[in-house]
């Protein structure tokens, strides 16, 4: 006997398929309706739902980075101008204040401070919103204050662990 008529064999002596067998003809198309939709409705929450959410979600992470590639290249030439000009004098004394000020008007949380012997201040953010970082960089150059060294990566969508050196010009 090969492995078919063994199958058949057990599926006819199975209990579930005798008590189908028993089953009227309508009860069966019942069942049978009611397993197809059990099965599309699970097909939609466990498939379709989570992949449209997902495109959702990489959309509005395409528009947030659309975004910020629009402020990057409008101000552009804004920063070339500003690295032309007459830099503002900040005292290193001033940096901590204006970096601890600045970060919490971006709404970015400094974790810790670090001060280097050559009088720069490291800071340490941890997930922050790449384009807040970058628009607070450049509040702070305008400040006066100078981005020595900056060490960033991606923790999730849009938003980077950070360590940064600052030094005051002046």
């Amino acid at each position: 006997m090969n492995l078919r008529q063994q199958m058949r064999v057990r599926l006819a002596e199975s209990p579930l398929w005798l008590r189908w067998q028993r089953l009227q003809p309508r009860e069966r198309l019942s069942l049978t309706l009611l397993g197809a939709f059990l099965l599309v409705v699970l097909f939609y929450v466990l498939l379709w739902a989570p992949a449209q959410q997902r495109v959702r979600d990489a959309q509005a992470y395409f528009q947030q980075e659309r975004e910020l590639h629009a402020y990057l290249e409008q101000n552009t030439e804004l920063a070339r101008q500003m690295s032309r000009s007459n830099p503002v004098s900040l005292a290193p004394d001033q940096l901590q204040g204006l970096v601890t000020q600045s970060a919490q008007q971006s709404g970015l949380i400094i974790e810790s401070f670090d001060f280097g012997n050559d009088g720069s201040l490291q800071v340490t953010l941890p997930s922050a919103s790449y384009g807040a970082l970058l628009r607070w960089f450049d509040e702070l150059q305008a400040a006066g204050a100078s981005l020595a060294e900056v060490s960033i990566s991606q923790v999730g969508e849009g938003l980077v662990d950070a360590r940064v050196s600052f030094r005051a010009e002046g």
